[in-house]
């Protein structure tokens, strides 16, 4: 006999927080507490390297109502949140990240609202404490751009700390690419959408898991994903310094012809360089990181591996 179907998941992504969980799972006891609703949390542990895994154990053996997805290795933080949305089983499904930044008393109002008839609530950040000044410039900065270069409308300041209903989490099943941008693909499926503004608290314990390296990583895997921008910038930049370029072939066959001071070969070398060489790494590059993306996608490689599970149902529970 199925068991019946919770009203709300808790999809939790966990990477190397040992220092963390405990306070976690306070602040889980003390939420549920409140939440008047069969719930189930489900940790996905990323392939953490400490005692994450370890500790999660403990807790799932005390709580029935907490299930873990333990990952053969690191995979990813969207690969985690895709892995919680395939195994997740409630009406309504949140992704939080599990460090604390995401509050989960939010949650009561992202409830209220999918009472409301909303198939997605997601939070929007009026402030991000204990974060760098570069990161929170960067980050405002990238969503605005990201908003003008693709063709659907991506929220702004909002995470991936979001509640969605069932039939948003079955649809973006279907959506199997390998580089994710999970935020982006909630806002293409569509349905109706609406936001609640809340103050993001600094990590409770730790260091970010997105450092500067990942943190580009994940905007060229947004941007990629849902833009072929950069490919036309590629053509419209190769015809601007095409343009240019005349005007120096120009002054090159003018200083050989009128004014006569170069030196021999000097013209031809001029030319080519000014034609050729000024825009060819750039598009190179950009088509590189399209090609590579193909690349990925045509192996058709499982997004994450299972290794272990404890109170897991099996993926895909839509019975």
């Amino acid at each position: 006999m199925t068991a019946p179907r919770p009203t709300l998941t808790l999809v939790l992504p966990i990477y190397n927080e040992e220092d963390v969980i405990p306070e976690l799972h306070g602040r889980l006891q003390a939420f549920l507490g409140t939440l008047m609703l069969d719930v189930e949390v489900l940790f996905v542990n990323d392939g953490s390297r400490d005692r994450s895994m370890e500790l999660l154990r403990g807790l799932a053996a005390d709580d029935p109502r907490y299930r873990v997805l333990s990952f053969s290795r690191n995979f990813g933080h969207q690969a985690a949140i895709t892995a919680g949305m395939d195994y997740a089983r409630g009406a309504a499904v949140v992704v939080m990240d599990g460090d604390l930044q995401d509050p989960p008393e939010v949650v009561l109002e992202m409830v209220a609202r999918w009472r409301e008839g909303y198939d997605v609530v997601y939070g929007r950040r009026r402030s991000r404490a204990g974060e760098t000044w570069f990161k929170v410039v960067t980050a405002r900065w990238f969503y605005r751009l990201f908003a003008l270069m693709i063709p659907i409308e991506v929220p702004l300041d909002a995470g991936d700390f979001r509640l969605m209903s069932r039939r948003v989490v079955v649809a973006l099943r279907e959506l199997r690419e390998a580089h994710r941008f999970v935020r982006g693909m909630v806002a293409w499926v569509g349905f109706k959408q609406t936001d609640v503004p809340y103050d993001r608290p600094g990590r409770y314990a730790g260091e970010t898991k997105y450092p500067l390296r990942k943190m580009i990583r994940f905007a060229l895997d947004g941007i990629t994903s849902f833009s072929i921008l950069p490919l036309r910038f590629s053509t419209y930049l190769g015809v601007a310094m095409s343009t240019a370029s005349v005007g120096i072939v120009v002054w090159a066959l003018l200083s050989k012809y009128v004014l006569q001071r170069t030196v021999p070969g000097w013209t031809f070398i001029v030319v080519l360089v000014a034609i050729f060489a000024s825009v060819q790494l750039l598009m190179i590059g950009i088509l590189g990181e399209y090609v590579g993306r193909i690349y990925e996608e045509v192996k058709r490689r499982p997004l994450y591996i299972v290794a272990d599970t404890v109170n897991a149902p099996p993926a895909g529970d839509d019975d």
